[in-house]
């Protein structure tokens, strides 16, 4: 399921949900399994960030 997931690096602000990043950093882990290589941690760092900014976006400030 996870395998035909893109791993293609999107700008940040891309839209993609926080579920949607999640999915592919769970995709890139199925992959490598125990250990990255280090493309692979590159890849992963970025998808964290933009998993991040997904959450911060989904956030609905307080009244």
């Amino acid at each position: 399921m996870f395998a035909s997931l893109s791993d293609t690096v999107d700008e940040p602000g891309s839209g993609r949900s926080a579920a949607d990043v999640n999915a592919r950093i769970r995709a890139l882990w199925a992959r490598a399994g125990a250990t990255l290589t280090p493309a692979e941690q590159e890849r992963y760092q970025e998808l964290l960030v933009e998993w991040a900014a997904a959450v911060k976006a989904d956030v609905v400030p307080a009244a």
